[in-house]
């Protein structure tokens, strides 16, 4: 398959949209070159990493959202089934444990085919994320610390609590 060629000057840098929520919404970020933006995210239960990242040879923004959990080498099986069981229930991005580093990550990528990026699209991009992380870190943790397998973690993710205590 060929790589898609724009024929067309964008009127602005996809990260630059990305670069803008930053700032509105009080994120700290780096902007280490051009095509990549990091930033951090405080959620519930973790900061999250964001990683953007624009690649131009195919019209596509990508979304890495990392979370700091270590997980031991006796659960890495069942990390893997509980990613599978969590990525079944997703109709857009997915999870991943990249096994160099044991990092485990939400990914996720806008393809945009010769389109202008809107600041809508991108907020939706970075919605979906940490909406996803934040929805399935406990089962993430019930798998790592508590030893539950991957079936009876994602079952407790999945009731809604009432009220407070």
């Amino acid at each position: 398959m060929a790589t898609i060629a724009p024929n067309f000057e964008r009127i602005s840098h996809p990260i630059d949209l990305i670069e803008s929520l930053a700032l509105q919404n009080g994120w700290p970020y780096e902007r280490t070159c051009d095509d990549e933006l990091t930033l951090s995210v405080d959620g519930s239960w973790c900061d999250y990493q964001l990683s953007i990242n624009w690649r131009d040879d195919i019209e596509s923004l990508h979304l890495a959202c990392a979370f700091d959990l270590k997980i031991p080498d006796a659960r890495i099986n069942e990390i893997y089934r509980l990613i599978a069981k969590i990525n079944e229930q997703l109709w857009v991005g997915h999870f991943d444990l990249w096994s160099d580093d044991g990092l485990l990550m939400y990914r996720h990528a806008l393809l945009l085919n010769g389109a202008e990026p809107n600041v809508e699209q991108c907020e939706a991009l970075m919605t979906s994320a940490l909406e996803s992380c934040e929805f399935y870190y406990q089962a993430f943790q019930f798998v790592i610390w508590a030893g539950t397998d991957a079936t009876d973690a994602l079952a407790t993710t999945m009731f809604e609590t009432k009220g407070q205590a």
